[in-house]
């Protein structure tokens, strides 16, 4: 630890990545990171592991508290990744760590931090809708597909901005075309119950091909890997795969735009692991058309700003500001 700087460890665990760093403020007020440490989360036996790996590559560094961005619900005794095996208890994490404070939240509630606080504000990308900053008041949707599909939203209340995270991906897919109605069909025989986070995550692309091929007459059985699919989709060469990708972001769109009104926001940020891949995609007519499609409340769609978080590491950024936020309300 540098004199005079308190230090935190500040962490962001999907399902595909660990990422951890060392965080502080800045004078400026802002949130520094050291260099981040990322892990395959795959390749470790869970949470602990990861932990010592992080550690272990650090000099002097003795962390003045943590903040831990989950994927999934932080606020349970026993947490389990939506999207791996790693499972620990909440209640023994800050003596396991060995850190004197812990400051436990959602993976895209801490994106919402990281926004709300207005540290990256230079690192929001403009999609679509008017070019106008984020309200300072009014609510903002969070919203992005990444190994899962991560939703949260702000709102401020005397200047003060309230978090919120949800676990909004797991609510019913609701389709809306033929392509859809085929998506639904297929994941019904392998699902008791289709949550949207089943099309619109980083395996959903997958489901979103096979139905496309089938009513082109293919087979399901010949459905490449959601890892190929995307790289079939990113460099065009290949019609089913293009197709499935343009379902995937007319999906989202509709997503987005449906969350927007549920949640009563004026503004909507794209974020996860997989948005800055997709920028031409999200810039382009179908996404927003498919966000404003919303029948008599068109006019009110069309007058929402959405960006893009192009900040590599929102998560961690977020965490530190909801630990320090957290830190000085105590102090």
């Amino acid at each position: 630890m540098s004199a005079g700087r308190l230090e935190i460890a500040v962490a962001d665990i999907g399902g595909t990545n660990a990422r951890f760093a060392r965080a502080w403020q800045s004078k400026e007020g802002g949130i520094a990171l050291g260099d981040p440490v990322i892990l395959a989360t795959r390749e470790y036996s869970g949470f602990a592991d990861a932990w010592r790996t992080f550690l272990l590559q650090q000099q002097q560094f003795e962390p003045h508290g943590a903040a831990l961005a989950l994927a999934g619900p932080a606020n349970l005794d026993r947490f389990k990744l939506t999207n791996a095996n790693w499972e620990f208890d909440t209640a023994t994490l800050l003596d396991d760590m060995a850190v004197p404070r812990l400051t436990l939240l959602n993976d895209f509630e801490a994106i919402a931090h990281a926004i709300a606080s207005n540290v990256l504000a230079e690192d929001l990308m403009h999609i679509a809708g008017p070019p106008d900053p984020l309200p300072r008041d009014d609510t903002v949707t969070v919203i992005g597909p990444g190994t899962g599909l991560g939703i949260a939203y702000y709102s401020r209340h005397r200047g003060k901005p309230l978090i919120h995270a949800t676990e909004g991906a797991h609510i019913d897919f609701a389709p809306v075309d033929r392509i859809d109605d085929a998506i639904l069909a297929a994941l019904r025989k392998r699902h008791d119950r289709v949550s949207l986070e089943r099309v619109i995550s980083g395996d959903g692309i997958a489901a979103i091909y096979s139905a496309i091929a089938q009513l082109e007459g293919g087979s399901a059985e010949e459905t490449p890997g959601a890892r190929q699919i995307w790289q079939l989709a990113m460099t065009g060469d290949e019609p089913v795969a293009r197709a499935a990708l343009a379902q995937f972001v007319k999906t989202l769109g509709r997503a987005a735009g449906d969350y927007a009104l549920a949640q009563g926001a004026s503004a909507v940020v794209l974020a996860g692991g997989i948005g800055q891949r997709l920028v031409k995609h999200y810039a382009a007519p179908a996404f927003h058309e498919a966000f404003c499609n919303k029948g008599r409340y068109r006019a009110m769609m069309e007058a929402m700003p959405i960006k893009l978080m192009v900040h590599p590491q929102p998560g961690l950024i977020g965490a530190a500001a909801a630990y320090f936020a957290q830190d000085h309300a105590q102090e």
